[in-house]
């Protein structure tokens, strides 16, 4: 009966522990929110759209609202299905949810881009953030930090142009990731997605796309226009990137948070 009555108050204080000791985890809203001032693409012909279907008081006494919306699969802060830039890949409902949720890192590039609005994320910046932080772990999602989210959404700041249309495209400059460092990642680290704080994985100045080209041909994510990568450290990140499940689509709005390991 003793030894019954001593199980019995262990594993009373083992459940209390557990309990005592479960925190829920603090997200991080990694993404802009989607109105008027949202970023397209300066060639997109529409940008986002929210217009009121009913909004008000009903003839039976309670309060009701409903509205429309319309949007280019890529703005704002969006996913890039691997269709998007490689034949034959992903679409953005067939992306498996192992792809977009997991653990991520940060590297951040922000004193040599914010003093080169041109700059690439290189293999060496990569192989420094390793010396410092340890080997990226397999099945990581690899973040790109910038600096450039402190911009948005100024179109000036953040393109490097505040023209829209055809005639703006030879004039943006923004940071990007290099199609060789893509192609490293891809190679040598088990990677399952990238993201960064720009419009695009690739510089503005690029004329082919080549790191899109890379990673989507790898069957590899792509998250943009990110917000928020100041507040993550380097390792010790988790993230949840859910976009819209658009059937077929080469991308989407996205709502990604991150949590941070106490």
């Amino acid at each position: 009966m003793r030894i019954l009555l001593i199980a019995m108050l262990f594993l009373s204080f083992a459940c209390h522990n557990k309990t005592a000791s479960f925190q829920s985890p603090e997200w991080i809203d990694l993404t802009h929110s989607f109105d008027t001032s949202t970023l397209y693409w300066p060639n997109n012909l529409k940008g986002f759209e929210h217009t009121t279907d009913a909004e008000g008081m009903t003839p039976l006494g309670y309060y009701y609202s409903s509205y429309s919306l319309s949007t280019p699969e890529h703005g704002g802060t969006h996913l890039d299905a691997p269709i998007h830039f490689a034949a034959g890949k992903l679409t953005v409902d067939q992306l498996p949810l192992s792809s977009l949720t997991g653990n991520a890192v940060v590297i951040d590039i922000s004193k040599k881009a914010l003093a080169n609005r041109d700059y690439l994320l290189s293999v060496e910046d990569v192989q420094n953030w390793e010396k410092k932080n340890g080997k990226i772990p397999d099945n990581s999602i690899v973040l790109v930090r910038t600096g450039y989210g402190v911009f948005y959404p100024d179109r000036q700041k953040y393109f490097g142009t505040a023209k829209k249309g055809v005639e703006a495209i030879p004039e943006l400059h923004f940071p990007g990731i290099a199609p060789a460092t893509a192609e490293w990642l891809t190679k040598n680290r088990n990677i399952k997605a990238m993201g960064l704080d720009t419009p695009s994985l690739d510089r503005g100045q690029s004329k082919d796309f080549a790191t899109h080209q890379v990673l989507m041909g790898n069957n590899k994510p792509g998250f943009e226009n990110l917000a928020n990568l100041d507040k993550l450290p380097a390792i010790g990140v988790y993230v949840v990137a859910l976009p819209m499940k658009i059937a077929g689509g080469s991308g989407g709005p996205l709502r990604i948070i991150a949590s941070v390991k106490q």
